[in-house]
């Protein structure tokens, strides 16, 4: 449908070209050219060009109100009615132009990556669903139209991480995924209907309308927030629902790289940015603490971590924890920017994995060796002379995620800790978050250029796999080399320079406003408080990342420093991060076990007890008595009365017509009798 309105336009073609291609390659994919993957490729290019032409409009207009509304009327009662619709602003743009961009690189990584697949068509299919899912997330203007899409990602996502359903670790990965969002969503959806029941709208713009009007307020507006949050911690793996991302690893690298570093965990953090104007005090000092703990906790099982996936999934259950964080104080355009240049940098480190993991399958296939683990860093080591476009740019992304100065992350790190330790400062009872946020980056560091350093340094740890291994393909590499390039600081910079300061067209056209809550604190009061308290989180931030780097480098770069024997020394602490706290263990033997056994014991009851004793008994009962009314209906009244009376009316008939004897006579005598009757009953 084409409107004359360029964004209304673009933004339904990038909306549902990637929904065409699905379908597309769903039906017809098998009997297409190479199954069908142009079709999807094509469609998402297209995406990601329009998504461009809309970011190169929102830098030529400058106008950081930007605001374009569609909506249309979905059911209309009267009393009750809901629109759909959508909503462009700035920050949509961005994230548009974020969704559009790695889905791209992924669609193009997987074209080697994926080669040979049995199910190559339905893989580019599902990217084209997950694809059109996130962008309705994204461009939606009502909760009741991100719940739809938000869910659609929900089922997308199972599809992927399912993708090699034939191996059981990956089957169980997908549901174990698919169940723990629902849990979140199930509070998001309470969230909902609260809001809806409360103001009588699922429009954003109608929410805030009605929350500064104090058509909610209280407790309630904090519960009802507090529901929306829940939807956030299960999209974003927060703690204590961050157990189905790691396992999530099961799925192709590439999906991995496109859900679990830039867009699916992300949506839950652009849920909070959206609907910030929502958000109580209390509600915000929640989050803050779920954000804060989530990302120490996290950080403290990657660093023991062997496998290469595992320790940058637990990189991004941290790094969302950071985000989230940043929106608990606050300052969620940080919270966004770090969404932003993370989901560069995280991308890169995903591709660049699935580099050397490509490469160890193939050295390891070669060798006729099933066995060895083509994903535990302790079978690489010195990877850095046989792949070292892979190693350049994951370097460069362990930069950008370490927080060093010339790169993204270090923009977007030093404005999410100068937001919590202007927090802290104003409300000193919460130091602990500021301990949270510095503790987190320094341990990032040291884990980060931990798997730099045993995957791409040092002797080769297996000397026949490393013959074998080699770069990868032009078309992963050219996924690599872009990424790496968007995590230097000059992208979210421009038009200034200043490596230091996060000054450049992001701080200018995506601006914090004011809470719809009121009584809360301002933007302006939350700006001047982050930029007073900017020199000293950069300082202390540099600080943290030089102390993680210099740790790391001196453990397994040098091996001045035993990690060996510094984890002997942790002893139960170093089994506990490598055991990840042990929350799989306790959550099968104190939820789901029990949970089994209640459904169990519910069962029997259910089964063996009400339906074989009380339904079935009933049905019995039911079954003599029908057999006694049967019997009392066949043999009493149908034949004795019913067939008695017409026995007799038979005999009678039968009697009746003996006197038809057709003689006139007989008919005359008759008639005298009845004469002679009719008088002596009228004489008596």
């Amino acid at each position: 449908m084409i409107t004359g309105n360029f964004t209304t336009d673009a933004c339904l073609l990038i909306l549902f070209l990637p929904l065409l291609a699905f379908v597309i390659n769903i039906f017809f994919g098998k009997r297409l050219p190479r199954q069908g993957d142009w079709v999807s490729i094509g469609a998402i290019l297209i995406t990601l060009v329009l998504a461009l032409s809309l970011f190169v409009e929102m830098l030529s207009n400058w106008n950081y109100k930007f605001s374009h509304e569609v909506y249309f009327s979905w059911i209309d009662l009267g009393a009750f009615k809901i629109d759909l619709g959508f909503w462009v602003d700035n920050i949509t743009i961005v994230m548009l132009l974020v969704v559009s961009l790695i889905s791209s690189m992924t669609h193009i990584f997987s074209l080697e990556y994926m080669k040979g697949d049995v199910r190559y068509n339905r893989y580019y299919a599902y990217l084209g669903l997950f694809t059109f899912s996130m962008n309705g997330i994204v461009l939606a203007n009502n909760l009741m139209s991100l719940y739809i899409f938000w869910e659609l990602v929900g089922v997308s996502s199972y599809l992927l991480i399912g993708h090699w359903f034939e191996k059981h670790s990956a089957a169980d990965a997908s549901k174990k995924a698919f169940l723990t969002n629902r849990v979140g969503d199930i509070g998001f959806f309470i969230g909902i209907m609260i809001m809806f029941t409360a103001i009588g709208s699922f429009n954003f713009q109608q929410l805030f309308d009605g929350v500064s009007n104090e058509l909610i307020s209280g407790s309630l507006l904090t519960l009802a927030g507090l529901g929306l949050f829940m939807g956030a911690v299960g999209k974003s793996s927060q703690f204590p629902l961050h157990i189905w991302l790691p396992d999530a690893m099961e799925g192709p690298t590439p999906v991995s790289a496109l859900m679990h570093a830039a867009t699916m965990v992300a949506a839950g953090v652009y849920l909070t940015v959206r609907l910030f104007p929502l958000f109580t005090v209390d509600a915000l000092t929640i989050i803050a603490y779920v954000g804060g703990f989530t990302a120490i906790f996290a950080a403290t099982i990657a660093i023991t971590q062997n496998d290469i996936k595992k320790v940058l999934a637990y990189s991004t259950v941290s790094q969302l924890g950071y985000m989230v964080l940043a929106v608990g104080v606050g300052n969620y355009v940080a919270a966004f920017f770090h969404l932003l240049t993370h989901a560069m940098f995280k991308a890169c480190l995903f591709y660049g994995s699935g580099s050397v993991i490509h490469a160890m399958h193939h050295s390891l296939h070669d060798m006729h060796d099933h066995d060895t683990d083509p994903q535990d860093m302790r079978n690489m080591g010195g990877f850095k002379s046989k792949m070292p476009v892979t190693s350049m740019t994951m370097t460069i992304a362990t930069l950008a995620i370490a927080g060093v100065p010339l790169f993204s992350g270090f923009l977007s790190k030093d404005a999410i800790l100068a937001g919590t330790l202007s927090f802290v400062q104003s409300n000193p009872e919460h130091w602990i978050l500021a301990l949270f946020g510095f503790s987190a980056a320094a341990i990032t560091a040291f884990y980060m250029f931990r798997l730099i350093f045993m995957t791409f340094y040092g002797s080769p740890r297996m000397p026949k796999v490393f013959d074998g291994i080699h770069e990868s393909p032009k078309v992963m590499t050219y996924p690599l080399v872009v990424l790496a390039g968007l995590s230097f600081f000059i992208f979210y910079t421009v038009p200034y320079f200043n490596p230091f300061k996060d000054y450049g067209w992001f701080t200018k056209l995506i601006k914090a406003g004011n809470s719809a809550v009121p009584g809360n604190p301002t933007a302006k009061e939350i700006y001047d408080g982050v930029h007073y308290a900017h020199d000293a989180a950069m300082m202390l931030s540099l600080l943290v990342a030089a102390l993680g780097i210099g740790l790391s480098y001196l453990m397994y770069y040098k091996k001045s420093l035993s990690a060996e024997a510094w984890s002997k020394r942790a002893g139960f602490l170093y089994n506990l991060s490598l055991n990840k706290y042990y929350f799989d263990e306790n959550y099968n033997k104190f939820l789901y076990q029990p949970f089994l056994r209640l459904s169990r014991a519910v069962a029997y009851v259910d089964w063996d007890l009400y339906d074989k004793y009380f339904i079935n008994g009933f049905g019995y009962v039911t079954k003599i008595l029908s057999k006694i009314t049967g019997r009392l209906d066949f043999d009493g009244l149908d034949q004795t009365l019913v067939d008695g009376i017409g026995r007799s009316a038979q005999g009678a008939g039968k009697n009746l017509k003996a006197m038809q004897t057709g003689r006139l006579q007989n008919y005359m005598l008759f008639a005298l009798i009845g004469v002679i009757i009719i008088l002596v009953v009228q004489i008596t």
